[in-house]
């Protein structure tokens, strides 16, 4: 999949796509369906598939916080549209320049100038523009006075529990309940960084961790994870291991920046500098201070050993079922 960081110069071959347009946060069930239309509209047309989201989100850019709400952030965004089979993804860079188009702007400069869209694919709930005044109703007419088709995609919802959607998805997150977050997002939440050295505690307890810093991705609950861990290089993963994690602040030893410290299962080797991508698969427990170094030890085998005893049962791919 070839990624484009803007929409002046795109190449001619990657002009004239069916697009499917969004924020696509998570790429979740929901997102993937719409995408799935848009290959499907693609495949009729002998068209490539292409998909279109603004980085950084565009909330980031209006209402700028410390604290980031990301699900994925390019980097996994990326790799999880080009999964769904896209040709071409539009990273757009949202900005000023780009906030201050009109919905007529955007379509005709972008849409039409930039891309050359032949087909897009949008949820009923989209909006663009300046002050977000354009909507589907908006891209329906200017498509058919400017040649280009559109589908509005009705939201997926799951019987019993409505629409999925991103905020769900982080809420699940938020409050401890990864299996949820799995069962809408249709993939198993990650989080992926550098690894760091850190204070070397872990070790010294005779459980090794790998540190990750989160930067730009949503935080979830403290407390203790059962996890898998793929070794990324070059976007692929080379290596799965199965292990558990820490996120938080690590109560015996007040950390003021909170970590993501998972200990691989039967690993031995250098992790520092290389890029990890951490599913979280269960929460296990919360952060608890204990009353001593010989009790924090045998927490964490019990752990360990809590962690083994679920991933041996869990699958690679979670179930849709939440």
């Amino acid at each position: 999949m070839r990624i484009y960081r803007h929409y002046r110069d795109v190449p001619d071959a990657f002009r004239g796509a069916v697009v499917a347009l969004g924020n696509f946060d998570g790429v979740h069930r929901g997102h993937q369906a719409l995408i799935g239309e848009a290959r499907r509209l693609a495949k009729e047309r002998s068209a490539l598939l292409g998909v279109l989201a603004f980085e950084p989100h565009p909330q980031e850019f209006f209402r700028p916080s410390p604290e980031s709400f990301r699900l994925t952030p390019l980097r996994a965004k990326s790799r999880l549209i080009a999964a769904q089979g896209a040709d071409v993804m539009y990273a757009l860079h949202f900005d000023s320049e780009m906030a201050s188009k009109s919905a007529e702007e955007f379509v005709m400069e972008v849409l039409i100038g930039g891309l050359g869209v032949r087909h897009v694919v949008v949820g009923a709930d989209f909006q663009f523009g300046q002050r977000r005044t354009g909507n589907v109703t908006t891209l329906g007419t200017m498509g058919s006075a400017e040649g280009f088709g559109v589908t509005v995609f009705d939201p997926v919802a799951v019987p019993g529990h409505g629409k999925i959607s991103s905020t769900r998805i982080r809420d699940a997150l938020r409050e401890g309940r990864p299996e949820e977050a799995a069962g809408l997002l249709g993939h198993w939440w990650t989080v992926e960084a550098r690894v760091e050295h850190g204070d070397k505690r872990g070790r010294a307890l005779g459980f090794p961790t790998a540190n990750m810093r989160l930067i730009d991705c949503l935080k979830p609950a403290f407390g203790i994870y059962a996890a898998r861990a793929a070794i990324m290089e070059d976007e692929r993963a080379i290596a799965y291991h199965d292990g558990v994690a820490n996120f938080g602040i690590r109560p015996m030893f007040a950390a003021e920046v909170p970590l993501l410290e998972t200990f691989l299962f039967d690993f031995d080797a250098d992790l520092y500098g290389r890029h990890l991508a951490v599913e979280l698969i269960a929460y296990l427990r919360p952060e608890a201070k204990l009353e001593s170094i010989e009790a924090l030890k045998a927490q964490i085998a019990e752990d360990s050993a809590a962690a083994r005893r679920f991933l041996a049962g869990a699958p690679r791919t979670p179930p849709f079922e939440i």
